[in-house]
């Protein structure tokens, strides 16, 4: 009896009863939990599998997206970058055309401007030479009546000798004009 007693006194070793009674409760408990409770656990995680599993593939499905998508904006971006490209040429070219008429116009305008000038000048030169012909030949002939004491009435001798006289001032040399100029 002692030996039960000092059984029962002793806390750290448990009745057979009680190892029996815990294993059984402990079954019963693991079954329910096993039918009832492990089921839903291994549902939900089957589930949130599923949505990271998803959520990765819609990532995966979006990084491909984006990247086509960049890859169309860089095609595009290219793209607009020659067409700019071909209008900056186009306008060069253009704008060297329309330069090259204006330079092309201006020419010719100063061309026909200088023509102009030169016809304006020489039709101003032939009135001069006119007019001075007619002063010279009036004068002429007053001084021809004074060297030689007649007067030159007759129109055709005056004429005649206005016209040699001019001829002779045409044949000359400028020095030879105002050196014979200065002996009169």
């Amino acid at each position: 009896m002692k030996f039960i007693a000092a059984e029962e006194l002793n806390p750290l070793v448990p009745h057979l009863v009680e190892i029996i009674v815990g294993l059984v409760a402990f079954g019963l408990l693991f079954w329910i939990l096993a039918k009832t409770v492990f089921p839903q656990f291994e549902k939900l995680y089957a589930e949130r599998t599923d949505k990271i599993e998803g959520g990765l593939k819609r990532a995966e499905e979006a990084q491909e997206e984006a990247a086509a998508l960049k890859k169309q904006y860089e095609d595009q971006l290219a793209g607009l970058r020659a067409e700019a490209a071909r209008i900056r040429d186009d306008a060069r070219a253009e704008g060297q055309q329309i330069k090259a008429e204006l330079r092309a116009e201006a020419e010719s305008e100063a061309t026909r401007i200088r023509e102009r000038a030169d016809e304006q000048i020489a039709a101003q030169r032939q009135a001069a030479e006119r007019s001075l012909r007619g002063e010279i030949g009036g004068l002429s002939a007053q001084l021809a009546e004074r060297i030689i004491g007649a007067e030159l009435t007759d129109p055709t001798r005056r004429s005649a000798t206005v016209d040699s006289f001019l001829a002779e001032l045409d044949g000359m040399t400028p020095r030879q004009a105002s050196s014979s100029a200065g002996a009169h």
